[in-house]
């Protein structure tokens, strides 16, 4: 399993994005899956302003959460929903649901 976390740069919700997603995939007998963080900048990546906000998690190059993106959010701030309300990062239980399929 490859798991990624893009991010724009100085993002707020990197750090709870990325313990979340190692909590998961320890949780789940993936210890050796490393999450790699990657920063998107309209200067390294050519698909930026195609981009669904940041943090973006992605699993085997698939953003699992891109249902409940804007389409073409560019480099700003990604909301998640969830029964709680909404969040600058995905819950444990969204990343449980998406990290068992």
């Amino acid at each position: 399993m490859r798991a990624e976390v893009l991010v724009v740069p100085d993002c707020p919700n990197e750090t709870t994005t990325v313990e979340r997603l190692r909590q998961v995939l320890d949780e789940t007998g993936r210890i050796d899956t490393p999450v790699e963080v990657h920063v998107v900048t309209l200067q390294t990546v050519p698909w930026a302003s195609a981009f669904a906000g940041s943090p973006t998690v992605v699993i085997d190059g698939v953003d699992p959460f891109a249902d409940q993106a804007s389409a073409g959010a560019g480099l700003s701030c990604r909301v998640y929903r969830g029964p709680e309300g909404v969040s600058g990062a995905p819950s444990l239980e969204a990343l449980r649901r998406v990290i068992g399929r």
